[in-house]
C-alpha cells in the first residue's frame, strides 16, 4: 500500500510531477476531468468560485456568530490551498477548476444525500462542495485531543485533496473497482483517503516554502492526522479493540506518513 518509487525520481520531476507520479501508481490515474455542478444545499456558500474569480464573503455576523472568526479562517485556509493547487496543475500542464466551500450545523443535504454532523466534513463530488461542520473544530480538540489552528488547516487541505481526486479520474476509477471488486472496496478507501493526506501534505510543504508557518504547526498537524487514524478511533473512541478488517481510512501511522 503506498510504495511509490518516487525517491530519486522526485528532484527530477519536481512537485507537480511528482503528484501526477503518485496519482498514477496509486489507482492508474486518469485524465483532467471538469464539471461545475450547483449545490444542492439550501445553506448559502461561505465560498463559491471558479478560476481567476475573487474570494467569496463570509455569510457569518460577527455580532450573532460565535463561529465568526473560525469561518473566516476556514475560507482563507481554502482560498489559500486552491490557488496553490492551481499552480501545481498549472505546472503540469492542466487547469484546475475549483471546489467550493460550505458550512453546516447539525445536518445537510447534498447531491450525495443527506449528512449528520456525525460525518464530520467530507467532500461531495456531485456539486464539488467542501461540507464542514464547524462544531467539528471543538470536537478535534476536546475529543480528540488535537488541538491548534493547523490541525484544522490539515482537515480542509484533505478535503480539498479529494477535490482533486474527483478533478483527475482517481474518485471515479475508485467507485469502477469497488463496484467490481466488492472485496477491495476497504483497501481502496484507505489508499484514496491516504493519497488525500498526501495532498494536504503537499499544500503544508507551500505553506512551509511561504513562511507562513508558525512552530509546532507541523505538530499539530501530525497529531490530527494522529487522532483521526482508524485504530486509534476504534481504540480510544469505539469498543476498545483494534479490527483492521474495518479500517477505511488508514491507521495513524500510515496518515502520519502520508501527510
Amino acid at each position: 500500500m503506498g510504495g511509490f518509487p518516487i525517491g530519486g525520481g522526485a528532484a527530477k520531476l519536481g512537485i507537480p510531477g511528482v503528484i501526477i507520479a503518485l496519482i498514477i501508481a496509486v489507482l492508474g490515474g486518469g485524465s483532467i476531468l471538469g464539471g461545475d455542478g450547483g449545490s444542492t444545499s439550501s445553506l448559502p456558500d461561505i465560498f463559491n468560485q471558479m478560476p481567476g474569480a475573487q474570494a467569496g464573503t463570509s455569510n457569518f455576523d460577527a455580532s450573532t456568530d460565535p463561529n465568526k472568526d473560525l469561518a473566516d479562517f476556514s475560507v482563507n485556509v481554502f482560498l489559500d490551498v486552491q490557488e496553490s493547487w492551481e499552480k501545481q496543475f498549472a505546472a503540469a500542464g492542466g487547469t484546475y477548476q475549483r471546489a467550493k466551500l460550505s458550512p453546516f450545523s447539525g445536518s445537510v443535504s447534498t447531491a450525495c444525500g443527506s449528512a449528520t454532523s456525525a460525518v464530520g466534513p467530507f467532500y461531495c463530488p456531485g456539486d464539488q462542495h467542501v461540507y464542514v461542520d464547524l462544531d467539528f473544530q471543538k470536537e478535534l480538540t476536546t475529543k480528540f485531543g488535537a488541538a491548534g489552528d493547523f490541525a484544522w488547516a490539515y482537515v480542509i487541505a484533505h478535503e480539498v485533496g479529494h477535490h482533486v481526486q474527483y478533478l483527475t479520474g482517481v474518485n471515479e476509477t475508485v467507485r469502477s473497482q469497488s463496484k467490481k471488486s466488492p472485496s477491495k472496496a476497504n483497501d481502496l478507501s484507505v489508499r484514496q483517503e491516504l493519497q488525500a493526506d498526501c495532498m494536504a501534505g503537499v499544500w503544508g510543504y507551500s505553506a512551509f516554502g511561504r513562511d507562513i508557518l508558525e512552530n509546532g504547526d507541523l505538530e499539530e498537524g501530525l497529531l490530527a492526522a494522529e487522532r483521526v487514524g482508524d485504530d486509534w478511533i476504534q481504540k480510544n473512541l469505539g469498543s476498545g479493540k483494534v479490527n483492521p478488517d474495518g479500517f477505511t481510512h488508514g491507521t495513524s501511522a500510515q496518515r502520519q506518513k502520508w501527510f
